[in-house]
């Protein structure tokens, strides 16, 4: 399917608001800059212009969560935070992507959703408080869902 002028995930260059860590012909994966108090936040977004995961055959359905499921996997190992959030709610960009977010219990959200109410100021900033760097848990990344 074409890409959709206007949508944001379906832009060839991306956005400045992310940086791309893995990619195949169906999908890539980036980790949000736009969101500095969840360092350790991807996205997985489906390359064509779909709305919904029912929209894909069973095989891409498979790949799509199978990557998701990858990246879930390094964060868990590699951080061990409090819970991982899953999402794929679409309802400003319809465009298939999933959310795959490292929480912790001191993150300045917890345990209400990143997009609800503050509860704290981590000290030290959050990126700083992570096991892993973030240059070492993208490149764990790339090698667990590429080719």
């Amino acid at each position: 399917m074409a890409a959709v002028a206007g949508c944001e995930l379906c832009a060839a260059g991306g956005s400045a608001g992310w940086v791309e860590v893995a990619a195949d012909a169906r999908l890539r994966v980036v980790r949000v800059l736009d969101a500095p108090e969840f360092p350790a936040f991807y996205r997985v977004i489906w390359r064509d212009h779909v709305a919904e995961l029912s929209d894909l055959s069973d095989v891409d359905c498979a790949h799509c969560l199978g990557v998701v499921v990858a990246v879930e996997r390094v964060l868990r190992h590699e951080l061990a935070p409090t819970k991982i959030n899953l999402a794929a709610l679409g309802n400003m960009v319809p465009h298939l992507h999933w959310h795959v977010i490292a929480r912790f219990d001191w993150d300045s959200h917890f345990p209400q959703p990143i997009w609800g109410m503050r509860q704290r100021e981590p000290m030290p900033p959050a990126v700083a408080r992570l096991r892993q760097p973030l240059n070492k848990l993208d490149e764990l990344i790339r090698r667990s869902v590429g080719p």
